[in-house]
């Protein structure tokens, strides 16, 4: 999903699946837990995806947002992320899984595919802050970066891209549970991962990375999750 837009997310040091545009807000999400809330189909699938293989997009229409839009200067990425960054500590806080609702999980790239019902929250493992949101960063579809505050991990960047909507305002700090998205209607599929506070993937930063190829880091996300009761499978 992400080779169309291979060299803009090269020259940017973005990783995930597609190019970027300027930095800029996105509409609130509906904030509070998602706790209660039914998801018909919502009953993750251990999927053993094929390495590099993944779904047609889930839903038909274009995406919405300008796909010829021009990936910002990574240099403007990573004053964006600077500015918001805590120097979180590490505590004994647990996380929940963020992608409960999943119903079909796609393959490991540089993080983890996944396919979600229509409207379905992405929710804040932990307390988390928004870091930035970048609108077009691949096939008019946006990525957002956030920072875990609580627990193990506390201090450390993840980022969920492409098929979401209703993004929380770069900025916002959010309790464990809330919505940093929604699953939109159409799209192609979710990609959820670790970043480097300097805005380029882990994966580009530790291994590089290729269309479609396994890295550590998307193991390493999987393994997570999984540790969360993701029920991802091995990917």
């Amino acid at each position: 999903m992400m080779g169309r837009a291979l060299l803009l997310i090269v020259a940017l040091g973005l990783a995930g699946c597609g190019t970027t545009g300027a930095l800029g807000g996105a509409s609130p999400s509906a904030a509070g837990s998602a706790s209660g809330r039914a998801f018909p189909g919502a009953r993750p699938q251990v999927v053993e995806p094929t390495a590099g293989q993944q779904a047609d997009p889930v839903a038909a229409g274009a995406p919405v947002g300008d796909v010829n839009a021009h990936a910002p200067p990574l240099a403007e990425v990573k004053r964006e992320l600077r500015l918001e960054l805590i120097a979180a500590q590490v505590t004994s806080a647990t996380y929940i899984d963020p992608l409960r609702y999943v119903a079909v999980w796609e393959r490991t790239d540089q993080g983890v595919d996944a396919i979600l019902p229509v409207g379905a929250p992405i929710l804040a493992p932990c307390r988390v802050k928004v870091l930035a949101i970048i609108p077009d960063w691949y096939a008019g579809q946006p990525l957002v970066y956030f920072e875990l505050l609580d627990g193990p991990e506390a201090g450390r960047v993840q980022y969920v891209a492409e098929q979401i909507t209703d993004i929380a305002p770069a900025g916002s700090i959010l309790q464990q549970g809330q919505a940093v998205a929604r699953y939109a209607a159409s799209g192609t599929a979710i990609e959820y991962g670790w970043s480097t506070p300097n805005g380029i993937t882990l994966a580009r930063a530790t291994t590089g990375y290729e269309e479609g190829e396994v890295t550590p880091a998307g193991r390493s996300m999987r393994a997570w999750l999984n540790s969360l009761g993701a029920n991802a499978g091995s990917g």
